[in-house]
C-alpha cells in the first residue's frame, strides 16, 4: 500500500484553510496513537527545560508535530525539514498564515544534514524506517544536538511494526525499507553514533494494535480500493472513535513487554 497518493490528497484537501488545517491536527492527535506516546514523552522532557529552546522536527511531514510544539511553547524556535519540497511549501504557507512565527521549514535529506550542536531537542517521528542508510542519519542527528540535548525516535518494531508478522513477508507500508527495528539494535546504533544514554520502550502492544486497525489499516486498504471511501469514512470514524479512544489511553497507560512500535530517547 503506497501513502504518498494519500498524503497528496489529504494535502490537497486540508489546504491552508486555518479552521480545516487546524481540525486535521486535532484529529491526527486524537485517532494516532504514536502522538499519544510522543506527547508523554514531550510534556516529560519539557518541565526540566528553560523557555528558548531550539528544536529540530527531522521529517515534519505535515507538520504537525512543529504545529503541537510551535503553539504550547511559544518561546521555542523549532525548525522542521522534509526530503519533500511540497511539503516544506505547505507548511511554511500554512504556518505563516497562522502566524506560527517561531517555525520554519527547511528541504533537507536527513543523510546530509546537520547543524553542529544547534539543538536542544531532536524529534523523529515515523522516519527512521523509511531511510536506509541510518546510521549515518543517526550520526548527524547527534552532531546537530548540544551537550545533553535529546533525540526523541517513534518508529516501529520487528515485532510486525510494518504489519508483517512472518519471515519474507510482504510490508502493509511498502515505501519501508526495513519492516521494524529490534529494541537492542536501534540502541546499538545510537551508542555506536556518539550517544551517551539510551532507553527504549515498545508501544502499540495488544490495546495499540487494534486501535491501529481500526482507525488506520482498515481505512487505507479501502481509500486504495476507490476514492469513493472518502465519502464513507466520516460515518465509518463516527462509530470506531470512541473504542480507538479507549484503546489509545490503554496503549499509552500500560508497560508493555512487546509491541509493533518503539518510542527510543537517546542523549548526547
Amino acid at each position: 500500500m503506497h501513502y504518498d497518493p494519500i498524503k497528496q490528497i489529504l494535502g490537497k484537501t486540508i489546504g491552508h484553510n486555518l479552521f480545516i488545517r487546524k481540525l486535521f491536527y486535532r484529529l491526527l492527535d486524537l485517532l494516532l496513537l504514536r502522538t499519544w506516546h510522543i506527547k508523554k514523552e514531550l510534556y516529560k522532557w519539557a518541565v526540566m527545560q528553560q523557555e528558548n529552546m531550539q528544536v529540530l522536527d527531522a521529517g515534519s511531514g505535515f507538520g504537525q508535530y512543529t504545529y503541537f510544539l510551535a503553539r504550547k511553547y511559544k518561546q521555542w524556535q523549532i525548525l522542521g525539514v522534509d526530503v519533500k519540497q511540497e511539503q516544506v511549501d505547505d507548511c511554511n504557507a500554512f504556518f505563516s498564515k497562522a502566524k506560527l512565527n517561531n517555525t520554519h521549514f527547511d528541504l533537507a535529506d536527513l543523510t546530509q544534514f546537520h547543524q553542529t550542536e544547534k539543538y536542544n531537542l531532536v524529534l523523529s517521528v515515523d522516519v527512521m524506517e523509511h531511510i536506509e542508510d541510518d546510521v549515518t542519519v543517526f550520526r548527524n542527528l547527534y552532531r546537530s544536538l548540544r551537550k545533553g540535548g535529546m533525540l526523541l525516535i517513534s518508529t516501529p518494531s520487528d515485532q510486525g511494526g510494518s504489519d508483517v508478522h512472518k519471515e519474507h513477508g510482504s510490508s502493509f507500508i511498502e515505501e519501508h525499507v526495513r519492516d521494524g527495528y529490534n529494541i537492542i539494535e536501534i540502541q546499538e546504533k545510537l551508542s555506536a553514533a556518539g550517544f551517551e544514554k539510551t532507553m527504549a520502550r515498545y508501544q502499540y502492544g495488544k490495546p495499540g494494535k487494534l486501535s491501529w486497525k481500526l482507525s488506520m489499516k482498515y481505512p487505507i486498504n479501502l481509500l486504495g480500493i476507490s476514492k469513493f471511501f472518502f465519502l464513507i469514512l466520516p460515518f465509518y470514524y463516527l462509530m470506531v472513535f470512541p473504542f480507538c479512544l479507549i484503546l489509545n489511553a490503554a496503549d499509552v497507560s500500560i508497560t508493555h513487554n512487546s509491541g509493533t512500535g518503539l518510542i527510543v530517547k537517546a542523549w548526547k
